[in-house]
């Protein structure tokens, strides 16, 4: 596995696969040197964004000390960010400018819709003979893979990732109706959602491909992890029978993500038509959008 940055402490640096490349001539050692200079803007811009580092609403969270309108408020206000992601997801796959983009890019939509991962290696692709109910159980996110490929993968409504989530909404008092939708948005929501669609979505493949990066990378450093911990917390103390799998599930699966972005930027970044620029403009602009996101969250609470 190449490096990548999954906490604060791990920094971006020159993978075994660009390596090989210099190795075998396709790359010159300029051109490497060129790109470990970018890996090193791109972290001080995307992976030192105050957002990443400094979140003060997931750190206050991560207590568990949230009364049940906090969470309420939480689960109602994150529902329509993940629900609403559908449709950037859906704009980068149409605005993919490869086949090679397109797949990557159908692999995060069509899990996110309940495509489950499916292993191209071991034991668990073995035979054996299922209940109606254990291949129902497939779409439980606590038992469904966090690696693999969608390709030749099975669809189970219950797999998508939104009806996980209101299985959460529904232990502490939310009902589908109730969540997801842009109605039920704050107006610092809304405008991350927004953007997400407009940056991670863009039909410009290099601010699409920055935004994606620093998403990806946004969600591989911590924040899931900070609110699992909260949510285990409430759990343990006054809601025994939450589900809580939506979060441990993207907790264990988003460094694979955060990988795969690393393995695009490095097939795009030494062709003629990659633009630095738009790419650190991308990342940033949606790290300013998640920035809102989070604060907004952390002024509701306070005020």
């Amino acid at each position: 596995m190449s490096p990548v940055l999954t906490t604060l402490s791990t920094h971006l640096s020159i993978s075994d696969r660009i390596q090989e490349r210099l190795h075998q001539g396709k790359l010159t050692q300029q051109q490497v040197d060129d790109f470990q200079d970018f890996l090193q803007q791109v972290e001080c811009d995307f992976l030192r964004h105050p957002i990443i580092t400094d979140n003060a609403y997931t750190r206050w969270f991560q207590a568990g000390k949230a009364t049940d309108e906090q969470l309420r408020y939480f689960i109602r206000q994150f529902s329509v960010f993940s629900n609403q992601f559908l449709i950037a997801a859906l704009l980068k796959v149409i605005n993919s400018p490869t086949l090679q983009q397109s797949r990557a890019s159908r692999e995060v939509l069509l899990n996110e819709l309940g495509v489950i991962y499916r292993k191209l290696q071991g034991t668990d692709n073995a035979q054996t003979v299922k209940t109606e109910e254990e291949k129902d159980r497939e779409g439980d996110p606590e038992v469904v893979s966090t690696e693999g490929t969608v390709d030749g993968g099975i669809c189970r409504f219950r797999a998508a990732h939104f009806e996980w989530l209101a299985t959460v909404a529904e232990g502490i008092g939310l009902h589908y109706e109730e969540i997801g939708q842009r109605k039920h948005g704050s107006p610092a929501t809304l405008h991350f959602c927004d953007e997400l669609q407009r940056l991670y979505g863009s039909d410009d493949p290099n601010v699409a491909e920055g935004a994606s990066f620093a998403v990806e990378n946004w969600a591989a450093a911590g924040f899931w992890q900070e609110l699992e911990d909260g949510l285990t917390r409430i759990k343990q103390t006054r809601h025994p029978s939450l589900h809580l799998a939506f979060f441990t599930w993207h907790n264990r699966v988003e460094a694979q993500h955060a990988e795969h972005t690393l393995e695009e930027l490095e097939a795009v970044y030494f062709k003629p038509e990659f633009d630095r620029t738009k790419f650190i403009q991308g990342g940033q602009q949606i790290l300013d959008a998640i920035a809102v996101f989070w604060n907004g969250l952390e002024h509701d609470r306070t005020h």
